[in-house]
């Protein structure tokens, strides 16, 4: 185990300091502000002292096993967010099943979670304690509230948890002075709360008004979708991210471009796409996936892939893949409606199959609304922009203004 949490340890250094490094020095010296994005439920357990880590990271899509889920589910409201095998809430019951933390404890250390973004920021500006809105919601945050629920903040490992839980983009404290010393940012570069990979990507879009979706088109299929109102559904995977005074409502599908490279390159893609005519039917009715069990618009852990008939002709196949895909990302949508959120209006493209014309064609026509490309979808463009909101509400503070959480998503956007 020491051995893995010293590569973990100097592997995160490493990265975030060679990453600072690269930047162009003119970049670097002029930078203002910093935040940082993440990957959902990535956790760290973390001396709050020193910023040591005390075990192996654990990973998104690492799996806690059924005694830390039992636990969770004791504790949490039915079907909640944070029951979820891959919960940080999970990781970090484990943590304390295990007896890790109390080891450390005993030890001496000051034992306490981070997310991977948390963790990066702390390592700038050197203050424990302190997450933002989106990480912390598969903790069980109350990003509604703004504060833990009672069921969890009355358990023995809540003091583990983040103490601060900030708005995306909200200032937390100038980076330190050997942060300053080592990486050449200027010592009032102002670091500010983060959020996770697929928020950054949101955000970067441009996405601004209730209504307005972002589907990226991976691996999988993720839809999110701005509204008005929460909605969450763990039957379904669909959970609500706040967003400033608004909800960010998503889930996502196993199908996607996973199942397409399963049968074709990108060269042949390419090729037979444009051979596709989008106005004609295929006669084909295919739900695409890459194995047994769907959880997004529909919940059944036994669905079989849908691929037959295969045609002869791969450009009708690939037509009859790709409307398939079609229907159900419309399908995702009337469900997150039917739900209680938001109706969609307009969406934005990100990932790889934003560039097939043809398959925006067939979106289009499956949704009635308008279906166009993201002129960006890095998640580092949204976190920049989250940065910038940051550095606006420092100067406001600075001034002796006032901001609020709808203040902070009218700047971003």
């Amino acid at each position: 185990m020491a051995g893995a949490v010293l590569t973990t340890l100097c592997h995160g250094y490493r990265v975030l300091f060679e990453l600072i490094s690269a930047l162009p020095p003119s970049v670097v010296a002029h930078t203002s502000s910093v935040a940082i994005d993440g990957t959902s439920a990535t956790a760290l357990l973390v001396d709050a002292d020193t910023g040591g880590v005390l075990a192996p990271a654990k990973l998104y899509n690492e799996a806690q096993g059924p005694e830390a889920v039992a636990a969770a589910k004791v504790v949490a409201p039915p079907a909640h967010t944070a029951t979820a095998s891959t919960s940080t809430l999970c990781k970090g019951i484990t943590w304390h099943q295990q007896g890790i933390w109390q080891q450390a404890a005993a030890a001496g250390a000051a034992p306490c979670l981070m997310h991977q973004a948390d963790w990066l920021a702390y390592l700038l500006h050197g203050v424990p304690g302190v997450s933002d809105w989106n990480n912390a919601l598969k903790l069980g945050f109350d990003p509604d509230a703004e504060a833990y629920p009672e069921w969890l903040a009355s358990q023995e490992y809540a003091k583990l948890f983040p103490t601060r839980v900030l708005a995306p983009s909200a200032p937390i404290a100038p980076i330190t002075a050997a942060s300053a010393s080592r990486t050449g940012l200027p010592g009032s570069c102002i670091v500010c709360a983060g959020t996770t990979d697929s928020i950054a990507a949101f955000v970067a879009a441009g996405v601004s008004e209730v209504g307005e979706a972002v589907t990226s088109l991976g691996s999988t299929m993720a839809v999110k979708l701005l509204s008005d109102k929460r909605v969450d559904d763990a039957a379904y995977g669909v959970y609500s991210h706040r967003l400033g005074d608004r909800w960010l409502v998503g889930g996502a599908s196993n199908t996607g471009g996973a199942v397409l490279k399963q049968y074709f390159t990108n060269q042949q893609l390419q090729e037979l796409s444009e051979r596709i005519d989008p106005r004609q039917p295929s006669g084909l009715d295919y739900y695409p996936l890459t194995q047994p069990g769907e959880r997004f618009p529909i919940n059944d852990p036994h669905m079989q892939p849908r691929l037959e008939p295969r045609t002869a002709d791969d450009a009708v196949f690939l037509q009859g893949m790709l409307k398939g895909m079609s229907r159900i990302e419309a399908q995702a949508y009337k469900l997150l409606s039917d739900l209680g959120a938001s109706p969609v209006k307009s969406v934005l493209t990100a990932g790889g199959g934003a560039v097939n014309e043809k398959w925006t064609a067939m979106r289009a026509a499956a949704l009635g609304i308008p279906v166009a490309a993201a002129r960006e979808g890095e998640a580092s463009y949204g976190a920049a922009l989250l940065a910038r909101a940051g550095w606006r509400q420092h100067q406001a503070q600075q001034a002796g203004a006032s901001s609020t959480s709808a203040g902070v998503a009218a700047s971003v956007r």
